[in-house]
């Protein structure tokens, strides 16, 4: 025990666990996490969803009963993950109302094959902030061009939303333009802006993998000594966006009206390559009003061998730059990679949806009541 974790987030970042299950609800393997391992948030998405229901494991009877009522899948599966939801906020309640909103939040996202939708989006937003009715959830709404205008929208009505899949430098000024003009919106309704929460989910290890495999295709000495890097650098110019953007005079009219500054988060933070520390994406992000969401298997990883040695985002951005200018140099377009990255996180999401669907369908015929 390193107490890493106590370091952490006595540098100003928030601990939250990417990952949540009916079973870590029931066991009080969650309230444990809040209490020992400093946890103070949670995230799930499509892909954590199809993995904890398709387990089966505390499903059962919920399903019974939703196939006894003879539901359609899309709404099953809607009651069960809001389900938990709920459970994981009344859980992270305390965080929450100690943290005066900040923290003990979990998030849950918009249905992911309405990623291009607009107006679908906004809907459903709307509908699941109505169906977990818990003051301390996130509203997931991915950052593609549909989601924009819909982040600005659901913000505008007063609801909290964490913006997902961003990968892109461009697209997350453009995420921090949608969350202001959300907040410019609420307060000409006269909401209560302290009340409005945001979390910008920059994704942070896949750019590695992406760039890495470019990297490892051309096999030069010169190539491969830019491995692993441009993940980081990534992220770290993206904290120096957002210090501008909430450092300008558009931002202190809102301050001034008690509003929240959406926090950077760092998401994709379990290491894929094995040749790179297991706590890279931890260690190398630390800077004040942050968040990192990590797997089970990074947060244990930190807490056993981390190393916090404060923060180690400030005086990088010169060197950020450099290095994804070392990239884009081998003749790898860093703006192709993170279109290609944002199209592959939406579809990523709809597969592991369209997975939910085909398994929780198959388990309502399963435990359907016979006729008769």
């Amino acid at each position: 025990m390193t107490d890493a974790l106590k370091r952490l987030s006595e540098e100003g970042v928030a601990i939250w666990l990417d990952d949540l299950s009916r079973k870590r609800i029931t066991s009080g393997n969650l309230a444990e996490l809040i209490d020992q391992q400093h946890v103070v948030g949670v995230t799930t998405n499509p892909s954590i969803f199809q993995k904890a229901i398709s387990s089966g494991d505390g499903y059962e009877q919920q399903l019974t009963d939703l196939a006894a009522r003879k539901v359609t899948v899309e709404e099953a599966i809607r009651m069960i993950t809001t389900a938990d939801v709920r459970d994981a906020a009344d859980i992270l309640r305390p965080v929450y109302d100690a943290s005066g909103g900040q923290d003990g939040r979990v998030s849950i996202e918009v249905d992911p094959r309405l990623a291009h939708n607009t107006a679908a989006t906004i809907a459903e937003a709307k509908q699941l902030a109505w169906l977990v009715d818990r003051p301390n959830t996130l509203i997931k709404i991915p950052a593609t061009r549909a989601g924009l205008p819909a982040i600005t929208e659901v913000i505008g009505l007063g609801i909290s939303v964490n913006v997902t899949l961003i990968f892109s430098l461009a697209r997350y000024r453009e995420v921090m333009d949608a969350f202001i003009a959300g907040l410019e919106k609420a307060k000409e309704r006269g909401l209560d802006l302290a009340k409005i929460h945001s979390v910008a989910s920059f994704f942070v290890s896949r750019v590695d993998t992406e760039i890495d495999k470019r990297i490892d295709a051309l096999g030069t000495d010169e190539a491969k000594a830019a491995r692993g890097k441009a993940g980081l650098a990534n992220a770290r110019l993206a904290y120096e966006a957002y210090e501008e953007v909430f450092g300008t005079p558009r931002w202190a009219a809102l301050d001034k009206a008690q509003a929240n500054k959406q926090r950077p988060l760092w998401a994709s933070t379990g290491v894929k390559d094995k040749a790179y520390k297991d706590t890279l994406y931890v260690d190398d992000l630390v800077a004040p009003n942050t968040v990192n969401t990590m797997p089970e298997a990074t947060l244990e990883a930190t807490d056993d061998h981390g190393q916090i040695t404060g923060n180690t985002i400030s005086g990088t951005y010169e060197q950020s730059r450099a290095e994804i200018a070392a990239v884009e140099a081998l003749g790898i377009s860093y703006d192709e990679v993170v279109q290609l990255l944002e199209d592959e996180g939406v579809e990523k999401f709809e597969a592991a949806w369209t997975d939910l669907l085909k398994s929780t369908e198959a388990e309502l015929a399963r435990l359907a009541p016979s006729e008769g």
